[in-house]
């Protein structure tokens, strides 16, 4: 009896014509891939194409710079107040000390009131015990000038006595209490002195003392009246008044700018720098410029390492006489010297730097048609160059344009009609 054979399997009788059609696909996808791997066709005018070439690169970086007063000082409060009388305008020319700001305070004016009225007071207490001082000392001379004339008049009287007693003329008990009147009268002397001492000693430190707080207190009203003359804002300079922020009326607090004055006729240049730069920028290094057909030269003098915005501030002083006619606010454009010129392979400057951060290049192939990504390390840049220390040499051309439609691919190829679409 006959079976019925079992149907071959699908992947049997399939297999091999699927296993063909997969390295055919994989074949094609290799031949119209090419050598390079990733490809991104474009046209040629689309793209700026520079050579390398080798001579003496400047390094330097150009920046915009702003004239700027070379000093600044600001107007501010050393005491609290309520603005009662604006004396100038914004703008207007000033000398140094000149009144500009008038602010006025109830309270500080009642404590320097108060404290004139304990110094009139301390100083009539001072008085009037330097008065008691000297009438005690007068009381203290008429009184031992008393006491040294009855002594000198009982001396006087002893020495009778004593010859009347001998001759028995008088009683001795007279002689007696003579010599008792002329002892009492010494001790009276004697303990006067000692009192008058010690009321002295005791009157002297009084005096110290209330000198002492007299001094405090003459200090304590100068400053409180220089307190009340602070309500006043005097220039601190000769200068142009700018920036003024003062109404009547207003109340302003303590360390409150109230405006600045600028230089006249003395500049320096500031300037905003990308922080690429940050690190190679130092004291003394010069800036150059041209204005009105001269040249002028400055040097960084100051810098301000904080970053903002991707820059960071530097104060650059003139060499020399500052250009004529300049004014705080003009814009002007410097070469700033971050190193000396020297021989070296360079690339122009363009916007692929940013695109790869100097790492990598697409380079033109020997026969022109196409570009390849290439390693690359580049150095220091100008706006016009970018210094290369390897993986290019004279001759090699590169795409110095954007490379951001196609940053991720291998190679590009070119295209001469400008109507293509590129694509990967």
């Amino acid at each position: 009896m006959d079976r019925p054979l079992a149907p071959p399997s699908p992947w049997r009788r399939y297999g091999p014509y699927a296993a063909g059609a997969v390295v055919l696909l994989a074949l094609a996808v290799w031949l119209l891939s090419g050598p390079g791997g990733r490809i991104y066709r474009v046209p040629i005018d689309r793209l700026t194409i520079s050579t390398v070439t080798r001579g003496p690169f400047e390094d330097y970086a150009a920046v915009r710079a702003n004239v700027a007063p070379l000093i600044t000082d600001f107007l501010t409060t050393e005491q609290s107040g309520t603005v009662s009388q604006v004396l100038v305008e914004d703008g207007a020319e000033v000398k140094a000390g000149e009144p500009l700001i008038v602010l006025s305070s109830p309270q500080l004016q009642l404590n320097v009131a108060n404290r004139e009225a304990d110094t009139a007071r301390q100083i009539s207490e001072l008085e009037n015990t330097e008065l008691e001082l000297e009438q005690t000392r007068f009381q203290y001379q008429k009184d031992v000038l008393n006491i040294q004339y009855q002594m000198q008049k009982l001396k006087g009287e002893l020495a009778r006595d004593k010859r009347l007693a001998a001759a028995n003329a008088i009683p001795l008990v007279t002689f007696d209490q003579d010599k008792e009147k002329y002892a009492y009268e010494r001790k009276l002397r004697d303990a006067t002195i000692a009192s008058h001492k010690n009321e002295k000693a005791i009157r002297e430190r009084q005096l110290t003392q209330l000198h002492a707080t007299l001094k405090e207190l003459h200090a304590s009203l100068l400053a409180a009246r220089a307190s009340l003359d602070d309500l006043t804002i005097r220039a601190p300079m000769d200068g142009q008044l700018s920036a003024l922020n003062a109404q009547v009326g207003e109340a302003k607090a303590q360390g409150a700018v109230l405006g600045q004055i600028d230089s006249r006729d003395r500049f320096k240049l500031t300037a905003q720098v990308d922080e690429f730069y940050l690190g190679r920028v130092a004291l003394g290094q010069f800036a150059l410029f041209r204005l009105d057909g001269h040249d002028y030269r400055a040097k960084v003098a100051k810098i301000y390492p904080q970053v903002t915005n991707g820059t960071f501030k530097i104060d650059m002083t003139f060499l020399g006489k500052a250009p004529h006619g300049i004014h705080a606010g003009q814009a002007i454009d410097i070469k700033l010297e971050l190193g000396g010129a020297q021989i070296a392979n360079m690339l122009p400057n363009g916007p692929f730097y940013q695109d790869t951060g100097g790492n990598w290049v697409f380079v033109v192939t020997p026969g022109g048609g196409s570009a390849v990504r290439r390693n690359v390390r580049l150095g220091a840049r100008n706006p016009d160059f970018v210094e290369v220390l390897s993986g290019l040499k004279p001759g090699d051309r590169v795409i110095t344009s954007s490379y951001q439609a196609y940053s991720n691919m291998d190679r590009v190829e070119f295209e001469s009609a400008t109507n293509s679409n590129g694509g990967s």
